[in-house]
């Protein structure tokens, strides 16, 4: 079964998908976290970069689940949430294959995701782990260029934003953006009243990483 879902999610990789070349979905994982939060940050989102870097990405993301075969027609998954994840052995076997196969996942911790996301996705590889990615990184500077890297737009903490990854020869294949909450600052305006500069540097990294993933 896990050749033939390898098989079929190249398949759908190196055929046009029914939703477009350069779609993105949002990850519903399992563990009781709110997937579904800041529901108006992806669709704003990628609003910014059909209008600013010519991309032409569905105006309403899908949703997908990491076990199924969905999540091969897209070349970006996004996650976010405050809680807990759980990938079953199913889902990180899956999202693996998704993964090598030339797919990217942006985590983006709506504050509370942290201490589940590395422990799944050791899961996820067994032989890998996050690690923070250099300001000097291609994803700083795909489009819009973030000299001192990832930037901060929520305050929680009192922590420095990081941006962690897990790299395969080269090629970023999970970026992690913790104690920035780059999704607060996609969201509407009037969410979060964040000031028009903090919320155009998150849309704009936010760029980036649709970017780099579509590039890569």
């Amino acid at each position: 079964m896990a050749k033939f879902t390898v098989i079929i999610g190249l398949l759908l990789f190196l055929t046009p998908n029914i939703t477009g070349a350069q779609d993105i979905a949002i990850l519903q994982y399992k563990g009781g976290g709110d997937w579904y939060s800041n529901p108006t940050a992806l669709p704003n989102l990628i609003q910014f970069c059909n209008q600013n870097i010519k991309t032409g990405i569905n105006p309403q993301p899908e949703t997908v689940t990491p076990e199924s075969i969905d999540i091969f027609q897209y070349p970006m998954l996004h996650m976010t949430g405050h809680g807990n994840v759980f990938f079953d052995d199913a889902a990180a076997k899956n999202l693996q294959n998704y993964l090598m196969s030339g797919g990217f996942l942006h985590i983006d911790d709506n504050y509370g995701m942290e201490p589940y996301i590395h422990k799944e996705l050791i899961k996820v590889f067994p032989n890998k782990k996050l690690e923070e990615l250099p300001a000097s990184h291609p994803i700083f500077s795909s489009v819009y260029k973030f000299p001192k890297g990832l930037p901060k737009i929520h305050e929680h903490d009192g922590k420095r934003p990081q941006a962690l990854g897990i790299t395969h020869e080269g090629r970023l294949l999970v970026l992690f953006t913790f104690e920035s909450d780059l999704g607060d600052g996609w969201e509407n305006p009037e969410i979060h009243n964040d000031p028009e500069p903090i919320r155009q540097k998150a849309l704009q990294m936010g760029a980036n990483i649709v970017h780099y993933a579509f590039q890569n």
